[in-house]
């Protein structure tokens, strides 16, 4: 796999490949993010979930990869720095809002720091064409979140401060999008930053809810949540993997600004499995995020 996706690099395939990755990643980032949300506290799903992932690569990482460069290990060091931060905004935003509102603002404020961040590190640049698709996305973004908290019902008391958080989440979302594909790149084997990446990346947080599990006065089942941790850790492997191999192989703003796509998923999964109402205002707006993703990608 590792020969195979070197190979492409800088060919035509390479985009192609790249496009059907960053879709992927939005599918299933969308079942991740609801997978946070779900029955049991944030904080615990995300111990569990990590604990799952970190356990899974770590015989990848020490017996399967070539061993990293040593250039690599501070680079590692500042992605766990990154999505620690992004992880804790993340909890602090699900904790304090409706799913179908701070979702979209996480997810809105993310793709254009994206863009300038690739613009700065890679040289990257958007066509106009591709600007007004940025602009058509970002507009069905913060209308799905702005009809969504003018008709939610739950937790509007701490609304502000969870859309505050998500906005936090969005720039923590840009920031390592952004650093990850430069960690990515600089390393021969991309499968090497990726097992490291989920080895180091899950050790912090399982610590943490676990020392949060037993302050509860009610515990929840341990099976559910750990059944929770392990297909959340299958999950993160497809999704996180699939749009660090995009950004490798393609323009970083590009694959950030088709990710954001999830949103529509994510609306989806709302209405299917927690019970959150999907109408035609809605709809229109899921058609505008997909309408400027195309653009994107038609204008590129």
């Amino acid at each position: 796999m590792s020969a195979w996706i070197t190979s492409i690099e800088g060919t035509a395939a390479a985009g192609t490949v790249a496009t059907m990755l960053a879709l992927l990643a939005a599918l299933l980032h969308a079942v991740f993010g609801a997978l946070q949300k779900g029955r049991h506290d944030p904080l615990l799903a995300r111990g569990a979930i990590d604990a799952s992932y970190a356990a899974m690569a770590a015989p990848f990482a020490f017996f399967v990869v070539p061993w990293p460069e040593p250039h690599m290990w501070p680079i590692f060091a500042g992605a766990f720095v990154i999505h620690v931060l992004y992880k804790w905004a993340t909890l602090a935003s699900y904790r304090r809002g409706a799913y179908t509102v701070v979702y979209p603002v996480m997810r809105g404020t993310g793709p254009l720091f994206a863009i300038i961040g690739a613009w700065l590190i890679f040289g990257e640049t958007f066509a106009p064409l591709q600007w007004l698709g940025v602009a058509v996305l970002l507009a069905g973004l913060y209308g799905l979140a702005a009809y969504n908290m003018i008709h939610v019902t739950v937790a509007r008391d701490t609304l502000v401060p969870a859309l505050g958080f998500a906005v936090l989440t969005g720039l923590f979302v840009a920031l390592y999008t952004t650093y990850d594909a430069y960690g990515i790149r600089a390393t021969a084997d991309p499968f090497t930053f990726l097992a490291w990446f989920f080895l180091i990346d899950g050790l912090l947080f399982p610590v943490l809810a676990w020392r949060f599990y037993r302050r509860l006065p009610e515990k929840p089942p341990a099976g559910p949540l750990a059944l929770r941790g392990l297909f959340g850790g299958l999950v993160a492997f497809a999704s996180f993997g699939s749009i660090m191999l995009a950004t490798r192989l393609d323009q970083v703003g590009e694959a950030a600004v088709l990710r954001e796509t999830s949103t529509v998923f994510a609306a989806l999964i709302g209405w299917l499995f927690l019970g959150e109402r999907v109408g035609p205002r809605r709809l229109a707006l899921m058609g505008l995020i997909a309408a400027g993703a195309v653009i994107v990608e038609a204008g590129g």
